[in-house]
């Protein structure tokens, strides 16, 4: 058995014998596991109301007896966001962010109804995932256990003693390395397990549940690693551990939240009496589309007039009002469309700034490829916003194109068209994110996280030197 593994396997002799260590170490596997098949529990139960009342809303929907189109426009639906399948590994934005929309005419509405906003105030602490406690806790378990894995043998005399026995620096950082990046792996094994259990039960892909176990035993090890490296390179176990504390309180207790500040100061978002006074504004400009008659769609009469081929709206073979409500979907839309986007741009910005500090993070980075895989991060929602905005302007268009083809045949100071045309209209299908398939979205977390782990190699080999040296 070469020097390397007899060192590791002392280390776990060591850790054995500490009964506080494996108190901490196994209650924090309980952690997990109860984390675990709790969020499940928890999606599942979501996932069946949503879809219970997305059933009673589509029923509603087309129970309602002869109407005008128009009236079903105002009408309108309402959207239930399905949940992602490992949004229960990381819950990410999805308390944070709403759940529900509702569609109508002539406006873009916003998700609301976020869980954030129902709960008591300590779920903005951190919902209780296997990822919250593999990000945050896990951590300080990983330090408890390996800070004084090197500098304990300094403090009792036994390094000198080991190194005159033909044991290098490098044998002995690289076994200690080696006992604690196994027990890093072993705390993450039970998240590991559910997570590929999910996978087998046909839920998750195999490729997304791959990646988010490899990030997150490069997260474990980085700190089972810079744990051992620091305990080599003070002179005492508690200089280590008042060391890794503080590395812990920056990196993960201050700058994931002070990042966000800065970033907000720098790139303030407008509020939603500002959005909404700015909308109307731009709203105005193009006139009323309830009124056929409003100057602003004077130009839009004349093409359509020609068009068709006669001199009045009268002669038309389609209903006029409903044209001009096709037209002023369109042009509500995208005037809805463009201020989103200019939104959604600042957002992405201020996420870009701070996902730049990952580099002095490294839990900005597990975060956010964590949120990623899991379907939970703000680009999954932006695309189940992107759906439903798609899918609300083919639903009001549609029932538009009714009222402009249907009602003059029908004529009357009151004209109604069948109830059996609701039931045609489709129903919201929701495509689900695929997180792969951008790679650049997790290509700078996965660097950062492999960057991390390459400069504490590097660094062990300078405590490894430092520690040879003692020996001469």
């Amino acid at each position: 058995m070469t020097a390397v593994k007899l060192i590791a396997r002392e280390e776990w002799r060591m850790l054995a014998r500490n009964r506080s260590g494996l108190i901490a170490t196994g209650l924090l596997v309980l952690l997990i596991l109860v984390a675990g098949f709790t969020s499940l529990e928890r999606r599942s139960a979501i996932e069946t109301d949503r879809t219970r009342y997305q059933t009673s809303v589509d029923e509603t929907f087309d129970a309602q007896p002869d109407r005008h189109p128009h009236r079903m426009v105002h009408y309108g639906q309402f959207l239930f966001r399905p949940i992602a399948p490992l949004a229960f590994f990381d819950a990410g934005v999805n308390s944070f962010t709403g759940n529900t929309i509702f569609l109508e005419g002539h406006r873009q509405n916003s998700a609301n109804f976020a869980e954030a906003r129902q709960s008591s105030l300590l779920l903005r602490f951190g919902q209780l995932t296997p990822a919250f406690i593999l990000q945050t806790l896990a951590p300080l378990l990983l330090i408890f256990l390996a800070f004084a894995s090197v500098a304990r043998e300094k403090e009792r005399a036994t390094l000198k003693l080991l190194l005159a026995q033909g044991i290098g620096g490098r044998s002995l950082i690289a076994g200690k390395m080696l006992g604690h990046g196994a027990i890093a792996l072993a705390v993450g094994l039970p998240a590991f397990a559910l997570l590929l259990g999910f996978a087998a039960t046909g839920a998750a892909n195999w490729a997304t549940v791959g990646v988010m176990i490899i990030a997150y035993a490069c997260w474990l090890l980085l700190w089972a690693f810079a744990s051992v490296i620091i305990s080599a390179l003070v002179a005492r176990p508690r200089d280590a551990l008042a060391i890794l504390m503080g590395l812990w309180m920056i990196t993960i207790i201050l700058l994931p939240r002070a990042l966000p500040e800065v970033a907000s100061a720098q790139n303030q978002l407008a509020t939603k009496i500002e959005t909404e006074i700015a909308l109307h504004r731009d709203l105005l400009e193009i006139g009323d589309s309830h009124d056929p008659d409003d100057p602003y769609f004077n130009d839009f009469r004349d093409e359509v007039l020609d068009r068709y081929g006669v001199r009045t709206v009268e002669e038309l073979p389609v209903q006029y009002a409903g044209l001009v409500a096709i037209e002023g979907e369109r042009l509500t839309t995208q005037i809805y469309a463009d201020a989103a986007q200019r939104q959604a741009a600042r957002e992405r910005e201020q996420n870009a700034f701070v996902h730049t500090f990952s580099v002095l993070s490294p839990l900005i980075a597990i975060r956010q490829l964590s949120m990623t895989l899991a379907g939970s991060d703000p680009a999954a929602h932006q695309d189940f916003l992107d759906q439903s905005e798609a899918f609300r302007y083919e639903f009001v268009q549609r029932l538009n194109r009714m009222q402009a083809e249907l009602l003059p045949e029908i004529g009357g100071e009151d004209p109604r068209i069948s109830a059996a045309y609701w039931q045609e209209v489709p129903r919201f299908s929701y495509s689900p994110f695929d997180p792969l398939a951008d790679g650049t979205r997790i290509t700078w977390p996965l660097l950062v996280l492999g960057g991390w782990l390459a400069a504490l190699c590097v660094l062990a080999l300078f405590a490894a030197r430092r520690i040879g040296g003692v020996a001469r």
